[in-house]
């Protein structure tokens, strides 16, 4: 996809990878519709970058007509969505609330999936499009005590890959990008610090430079950094043996 001129959604927009995404965005000629839940967040980032903004909360059903409204209301067209507005929780899974188990169900599971079904009609008519899922290292490997946000990252996974069997053929493209560990605010929001020396966080500009790469070339799968492709490939092998090699390295 060529982006001068393309018009495209972006969740999370108003800091970490969502605001490096939309910056890069615009850089290459794009129009973006940030979106994201605080106002003073939204305000900034639109105010640095052209951005047209959109203050919402996508555990609210409606955000993704909105963005869709926006998009093709104010500026013609859709071409690419990046579901990327997500959040965290450490802790045992016998200790969480029930609502804070909707909040990451409706946040990173449920939200994506809207953001599709509402993208989809324009992009399947005008057979161009891309649609890009902000998942996790956490979806494939999966990590104690962040039980709920690995099996919610894994089930976005699901959504994506079926979902772009489905379209294939139609000139619409769905990504994954796979993050590992982001120098963020996700980890004070998930309610415990990062704290391991391995692996070293990474500036949220380079997961931005990956999603515009999979808007622009339309990649199946792109994991950041690439070295966790390795950890990925022995689970998918021999799950067996990385539960023992990550009981004893951690």
């Amino acid at each position: 996809m060529q982006l001068t001129g393309a018009v495209a959604v972006v969740t999370g927009a108003g800091r970490g990878i969502g605001a490096a995404t939309t910056r890069l965005l615009v850089r290459r000629g794009a129009t973006v519709v940030a979106l994201g839940h605080r106002a003073d967040e939204i305000e900034a980032i639109t105010a640095e970058t052209g951005a047209t903004p959109l203050v919402a909360d996508v555990r609210d059903p409606d955000h993704a007509r909105l963005a869709m409204d926006i998009a093709v209301r104010r500026h013609g067209r859709l071409d690419a969505v990046v579901a990327n507005a997500g959040i965290g929780h450490y802790g045992d899974v016998a200790e969480m609330s029930t609502e804070r188990i909707d909040d990451l169900v409706a946040t990173n599971v449920r939200a994506p999936m809207l953001l599709a079904r509402a993208a989809l009609p324009s992009m399947l008519e005008q057979r161009r499009g891309a649609l890009v899922f902000v998942t996790s290292i956490a979806g494939i490997l999966l990590v104690p005590h962040e039980s709920v946000y690995s099996a919610s990252k894994a089930a976005l996974e699901a959504f994506a890959g079926a979902l772009r069997q489905e379209v294939r053929g139609n000139g619409v493209t769905v990504s994954t990008v796979l993050p590992g560990v982001v120098d963020t605010g996700f980890f004070d929001d998930r309610g415990a610090a990062y704290q391991r020396e391995r692996p070293r966080p990474q500036p949220p500009e380079r997961v931005a430079k990956a999603i515009v790469r999979a808007v622009e070339r339309g990649d199946d799968r792109l994991v950041v950094p690439p070295w966790f492709r390795l950890p990925i490939a022995v689970r998918g092998a021999a799950p067996g043996l990385y539960e023992r090699l990550a009981r004893r390295f951690g």
